[in-house]
């Protein structure tokens, strides 16, 4: 590898995620583009800021690292390529906000593998040869820092399959990448907010940010006159879409009468009869007051509305 500086891997998880936050990793590539669908641009800016800290460790996690080997292992037979692990983390001399960690190497060849875990319940179709966006861009980082030209993914669906990918190396690609990638890390250098976005993951860090704690705070929102127009327009709209979608739910329903289910062109449309056993918390509640306080959980959140000041 060339241009590149190799580092020690570091020897404690708190170690880990301090160094994390010196840079963008392979992890964090697909999040700066838009990619990932559990972290925004703003979050992860949240996070290499420390205005938020995301240390927290679950399961799906564990599990990853667990099997990681048995992924490279797989990769091995399925593909008779033999893998090693390469003992440090790598960082870019040209870019050197850009770092790496990479899962494996592969031995006489210039190409690394990344191993993924994932459950059966994925929406992605890896056995029509698809991969999500975030693994594609986190390939193209690794390469982009080591200078190799090939990367392979390994993806185990837990329970399900294994499959393999091939991802080569594309200069347009990386270059586009090295120049979003040093746009976000400017902003994370300058203090300099990102835009926010409509997703779950900027919403939930709001959340973590102001937890709303100045009850009578009342401020004045000059200027936002307009955006408050849009919204409430959107509003309509949504209303108005889901009206239109109910009817012809509706209309498709007519049509089914008392049949459990109609085709048209390649579709199947089901309207079925179903059970399920819910849970009368207000019987409880009525039935077993001292029991239902046990183990009643109260949970904090911050309500957004907007009303009409007549």
């Amino acid at each position: 590898m060339k241009n590149v500086i190799k580092h020690r891997l570091p020897s404690t998880r708190e170690e880990w995620l301090s160094k994390r936050l010196k840079g963008i990793g392979g992890s964090d590539a697909g999040a700066i583009l838009g990619f990932n669908p559990y972290k925004s641009p703003y979050t992860l800016w949240c996070e290499k800021t420390g205005r938020i800290h995301n240390d927290t460790d679950n399961e799906a996690m564990r599990i990853g690292r667990d099997l990681e080997d048995y992924v490279a292992q797989r990769f091995t037979e399925a593909t008779g390529k033999k893998v090693r692990k390469s003992g440090f983390s790598y960082q870019s001399k040209e870019h050197p906000f850009m770092l790496a960690n990479v899962d494996r190497l592969i031995v006489g060849e210039n190409a690394g593998l990344e191993c993924k875990t994932t459950n059966m319940m994925t929406k992605t179709r890896y056995d029509k040869g698809d991969i999500p966006s975030s693994y594609y861009a986190q390939c193209m980082h690794y390469m982009t820092v080591t200078g190799l030209k090939k990367w392979y993914i390994a993806v185990l669906i837990l329970g399900k399959g294994f499959y393999w990918f091939e991802v080569n190396y594309d200069e347009q690609e990386s270059q586009a990448l090295i120049e979003t990638e040093e746009n976000f890390w400017k902003c994370v250098e300058s203090d300099t907010e990102p835009c926010i976005d409509g997703t779950e993951s900027t919403s939930d860090t709001l959340g973590q940010l102001y937890p709303g704690e100045i009850e009578s705070a009342v401020i004045d929102l000059f200027g936002r006159n307009t955006d408050l127009e849009i919204y409430l327009n959107l509003n309509e709209q949504i209303k108005d879409l889901e009206s239109k979608k109910k009817e012809y739910e509706n209309i498709f329903k007519k049509d089914l009468g008392d049949a459990q289910s109609g085709t048209i062109e390649g579709y199947r449309i089901n309207w079925k009869n179903q059970k399920q056993d819910r849970f009368d918390s207000k019987r409880f509640k009525e039935d077993h007051p001292e029991l239902y306080k046990k183990y009643i959980k109260e949970i904090k959140f911050r309500k957004f509305e907007v009303k009409e000041v007549k």
